[in-house]
């Protein structure tokens, strides 16, 4: 009988751009070689590690955001609110390693930064999570070679230190897509169903934070 893999905890930042008349959102395509969803088209994202429950960031989350993120946990290792905060700081700790792009303000740093903080903390910068909103929940469907439970957060790139990524060893061919080009790549289910949650938050709509989680398999 499988051993039934329980999802890890995950977050991802979707970032958009304002500048060209339509919104745009920043994806990247993730290598061939990766056991999970090799090809796709994703937003930069990736587990909650140890080092993002203890980064001092120079803005906090706004309430509202924490407490909907913090909402209905899987399990609950600490309090919703510092659940919030870690899954945010993920988000932009693997945005910042996916792409080089910095979500932060100038600020003095920690003489030691917690564990997959160093790099980012050697420039200079602060993480800043009050620009985040929450935007979704999904957990992967059952028999994938990675199983994960993420949330998925929406910023304007006005957020960024600088908005010119780079391709990195997980995401290539990273690029700014309007909502019609990105509905065109081969993207996952989710990501596809998200853009519409992107859309209506772009437009100013109220977005209620939906939460899709599969007994069974489902195709990509």
């Amino acid at each position: 009988m499988p051993v039934r893999q329980r999802p890890r905890d995950a977050a991802t930042l979707i970032l958009v751009r304002h500048d060209a008349g339509v919104p745009r959102i920043l994806m990247g395509r993730r290598a061939s070689g990766h056991a999970f969803m090799p090809d796709k088209w994703v937003f930069p994202g990736g587990r909650l590690d140890r080092g993002d429950w203890h980064m001092p960031v120079a803005g906090e989350l706004q309430p509202e955001v924490a407490s909907a993120v913090g909402a209905m946990p899987r399990r609950q290792p600490a309090s919703p609110a510092r659940l919030a905060r870690a899954l945010a700081l993920a988000a932009v700790r693997e945005t910042f390693e996916e792409t080089g792009l910095v979500v932060g303000v100038p600020a003095p740093t920690p003489a030691r930064a917690p564990a997959g903080w160093q790099r980012f903390a050697a420039l200079g910068f602060l993480p800043d999570l009050s620009g985040l909103r929450y935007i979704a929940r999904a957990v992967t469907p059952p028999g994938r070679t990675r199983r994960f439970d993420a949330r998925f957060f929406v910023a304007g790139a006005n957020v960024l230190v600088a908005d010119e990524a780079v391709d990195s060893h997980e995401l290539g061919e990273i690029r700014w897509f309007d909502l019609d080009e990105a509905r065109r790549l081969d993207l996952p289910t989710v990501t596809r169903a998200v853009l519409d949650l992107v859309e209506a938050h772009s437009s100013g709509r109220p977005v209620v934070p939906p939460f899709w989680a599969w007994h069974r398999r489902v195709a990509d």
